[in-house]
């Protein structure tokens, strides 16, 4: 009975990605990346000077509205930080353990790590996000992916960065650089074992 259960949001999440596929392959992302931002930075220390915000991949660079307070930002503001990007769906109760970890981890580390959950399921938007993070009490960045973001993902790290069930986490470090962590839900210890030694003057913000 356990392995039925556990087979349907893992099906669901093949679902959504098959979906997120037919979309790339009839708009092709190149075509409808939205503009780079500005180039600022919310990081600090000589890394965030280091990075060329230019050559950044296009998806750090996509504007995203905050779910909570309306306020756009894009990944590529707070490089400089370590960054962890959880992919995730409403409707995924795996996905609500990986939150439940991260809001852990913020608890251990304060507001060292930026943290953004990235609603990938196209059937969703901002409302469903928003009573998603008031219900359960959530206070970081969410937003949902623009399709072109999602598919920019998609060429970047494989179609698991969009199967929620899978508890896809994209860890950005300090220099910019990005990759997607193991399947299944991380703990906070984990997580925190990913990223490293944090430097002792990251920012406050996010």
């Amino acid at each position: 009975m356990r392995r039925h259960r556990l087979g349907v949001p893992i099906l669901a999440g093949v679902v959504v990605a098959a979906v997120l596929i037919t979309v790339f392959v009839l708009d092709p992302f190149g075509e409808r990346v939205r503009a780079a931002v500005d180039g600022t930075s919310n990081g600090t220390g000589a890394e965030a000077a280091a990075v060329d915000l230019d050559a950044l991949p296009d998806w750090m660079k996509t504007e995203l509205v905050d779910a909570a307070s309306g306020e756009t930002f894009a990944i590529a503001n707070f490089i400089g930080r370590p960054i962890l990007i959880e992919s995730f769906a409403v409707w995924c109760s795996i996905c609500l353990r990986q939150q439940k970890e991260m809001a852990r981890l913020i608890e251990l580390e304060g507001e060292a790590i930026v943290h953004v959950s990235l609603d990938t399921d196209p059937n969703e938007d901002l409302d469903k996000v928003e009573e998603h993070i008031e219900r359960h009490g959530f206070t970081w960045y969410y937003a949902v992916a623009p399709i072109e973001m999602t598919q920019l993902l998609i060429v970047d790290f494989g179609l698991s960065v969009v199967n929620a069930p899978l508890a896809p986490v994209v860890l950005v470090d300090v220099d910019g650089s990005a990759r997607l962590l193991d399947r299944g839900v991380k703990t906070a210890e984990a997580l925190l074992e990913e990223i490293g030694p944090l430097s002792t003057t990251a920012g406050a913000e996010g």
